[in-house]
């Protein structure tokens, strides 16, 4: 069995793995992934050694976080999900041209206020059908993914939204609370807003791409926020994978 030393995770007491598992594959990434091949790449990593994975309710629309929650009951793990999309009832129109194909029969809406994330983190608590959720990110917030609309849900985070995960942590519902993001930009403007514990930063800092060092974590140093580096190969550009 592989060992993994561990991180703690900004002033918590939480630790993770100094490696950690994505799920998004599991959701079917730009390629559905049948639940037998999904549940043995979870359990062999887990067994491995790998205790820290990420999901989301985006991935698969729902479909990373039911396979994630098979297989992590009874195990020891550390999990973190994010908010910031509602799943409604309903298809998609075209999941696979938002990367899910075979993604399952919901559609995502984007929900930044108080109610909104307590919603979306009972829904997670369902879908995962566990009660333990250590990590909670607001998933893209930022002008990468909302573009001109960035301001309204930035405003609904800032009056709402982060109370709601301030709350959730002063009552020991998740150990800490951050950003899920693919811009450094996001994570500077919510330091403004809260007292963060850690940012997920997805290509962001890659083996080429490092302008992160000096644009975002002197001011993580400065707070004391942690970092989780997703997709430090750029989604596997840069170790051969096939461009999206």
């Amino acid at each position: 069995m592989m060992t993994f030393s561990t991180r703690r995770v900004g002033k918590t007491s939480l630790h993770l793995s100094t490696l950690g598992f994505g799920a998004a594959p599991l959701g079917g990434l730009f390629d559905a992934v049948d639940g037998p091949e999904a549940a043995l790449t979870l359990a062999s990593a887990l067994d491995d050694g790998m205790r820290y994975v990420d999901t989301a309710p985006f991935y698969g629309f729902g479909r990373s976080e039911r396979r994630v929650g098979d297989q992590l009951r009874g195990r020891d793990y550390r999990l973190s999900t994010k908010v910031g999309r509602l799943l409604v009832p309903g298809a998609a129109p075209d999941p696979a041209a938002m990367g899910w194909p075979g993604a399952l029969p919901f559609h995502p809406v984007y929900d930044y206020s108080y109610d909104g994330i307590m919603r979306s983190f009972e829904d997670s608590l369902q879908r995962l059908g566990i009660d333990q959720i250590d990590i909670l990110y607001v998933h893209d917030i930022g002008e990468m993914t909302h573009g001109a609309d960035n301001q309204q849900h930035f405003r609904a985070l800032a009056e709402g939204g982060y109370r709601a995960l301030d709350t959730l942590r002063s009552s020991g519902q998740v150990s800490a609370i951050g950003l899920g993001v693919n811009e450094t930009e996001a994570c500077v403007a919510a330091l403004d807003i809260g007292d963060w514990d850690v940012f997920l930063l997805a290509g962001r800092y890659t083996l080429l791409e490092q302008d992160a060092l000096s644009t975002l974590f002197p001011f993580c140093a400065t707070r004391g926020v942690s970092i989780v580096v997703g997709g430090p190969f750029n989604s596997g550009i840069l170790v051969g994978g096939d461009t999206w």
